[in-house]
């Protein structure tokens, strides 16, 4: 019979990153998504804005335990947020 795995010890950097840093990452998204769906009705860019942030956050909290160790989930996440909000700073500068 085949021995199971022992739990990795690293789930909790993991469930950390997850969830900072996709919370955020889905508010850089909706900054970014709102600058640039000027076209839309206030109402509805707003509207879209705030419910893009739930679904961005609980997809980075669940994609987070597919790093192969919790480093590599702050790594990655980290660089992601300062891609986002570095995108967000320029558009600023440019509307």
């Amino acid at each position: 019979m085949a021995r199971a795995e022992p739990m990795r010890r690293d789930w909790l950097a993991k469930t950390l990153a997850g969830s900072l840093l996709g919370l955020t990452l889905g508010l850089g998204c909706s900054a970014v998504f709102s600058l640039l769906a000027t076209g839309l009705p206030l109402a509805v860019r707003a509207q879209l804005a705030m419910w893009m942030v739930a679904p961005i956050w609980l997809g980075t909290l669940s994609g987070c335990f597919c790093f192969a160790d919790g480093w590599r989930a702050w790594r990655t996440l980290g660089l992601a947020n300062l891609a986002v909000f570095g995108a967000w700073a320029l558009l600023r500068l440019v509307s």
